[in-house]
């Protein structure tokens, strides 16, 4: 099991990031796919037509967005932490994801870089 942390910086205010990461609409027009998505804690979800399952956790209002993601067969749970902060620039995104499972670690950290979080910044540059 591995843990991943980065903070990225997005040209938007985390108001902004806020709804483009909880409400299921938004969603679907940055990541041009379907989604499942709910800010109330407990609630389940799925991205990417079920590519990334799990529960919602916590929230915390254009601020902080707790998530466990489901692995098949995973003893430990996997936690998504993404933090909000005002930034200059837009907002600085702090993401620390931990018990991704070893073989899937390269696909996960890719997949923040360029699909989720690279999504999330071509979709608010324009």
């Amino acid at each position: 099991m591995k843990d991943y942390k980065k903070y990225y910086v997005i040209p938007a205010t985390p108001e902004e990031l806020y709804m483009a990461l909880t409400n299921p609409l938004t969603i679907q027009l940055w990541t041009g796919e379907s989604a499942e998505m709910s800010a109330e804690p407990g609630s389940e979800f799925s991205l990417w037509e079920g590519a990334i399952v799990g529960k919602n956790l916590e929230f915390e209002q254009n601020k902080k967005i707790v998530q466990q993601w489901y692995f098949d067969g995973q003893p430990e749970e996997s936690i998504v932490t993404i933090k909000l902060h005002p930034d200059k620039h837009g907002t600085s995104v702090e993401l620390r994801h931990t018990n991704i499972p070893d073989e899937a670690y390269d696909d996960i950290t890719e997949g923040w870089n360029e699909t989720y979080m690279g999504g999330l910044e071509d979709f608010f540059s324009f």
